[in-house]
């Protein structure tokens, strides 16, 4: 019997409250995670982190992550469009707040982050996202949490 593919975990980290989390459940379960942004960031000392600087620009660090995950994978992100592509290659996507994207959902999140971005290019104030909380912190926790025994669980 062989064993499955390890679980990697990505960070898209430029604005992610949640890297600490990560890395804590990452460690808990073996698990290599990139943390992946386009300026230098403060890593722990582990083996099984790896910092990722890539050049300054529109997408380098989605192109960067969408090339690498795959099956099994999970990427922590609030970025939708880096979200649908790794939903295409097999890997899980989770938002900072908690909230799995999906393939079911996915579709739907990039038609409104569409239409937003076209109401703030008529200067609509839309205002922003909520400020993060530590509701949305457990939610994450408990969702990439899940995502790891997912993984875990389903051959690739």
């Amino acid at each position: 019997m062989t064993s499955a593919p390890a679980i990697t975990i990505f960070i898209d980290a430029d604005a992610c409250p949640v890297k600490d989390e990560t890395y804590k459940v990452a460690a808990r379960y073996g698990l290599k995670t990139f943390v992946v942004s386009n300026s230098f960031m403060q890593i722990p000392a582990s083996p099984l982190i790896e910092r990722v600087i890539v050049d300054a620009g529109p997408d380098i660090a989605d192109d960067w992550i969408a090339e690498r995950a795959g099956a099994g994978d999970i990427v922590v992100t609030n970025d939708i469009p880096l979200a649908d592509r790794v939903l295409k290659s097999g890997a899980a996507a989770i938002k900072p707040n908690g909230q799995p994207f999906t393939h079911d959902s996915i579709g739907s999140a990039l038609a409104q982050r569409s239409i937003m971005e076209h109401i703030r290019s008529t200067g609509e104030i839309t205002g922003g996202p909520r400020p993060f909380d530590r509701a949305d912190r457990s939610r994450f926790l408990q969702a990439l949490d899940t995502a790891i025994q997912k993984s875990r669980r389903t051959p690739r």
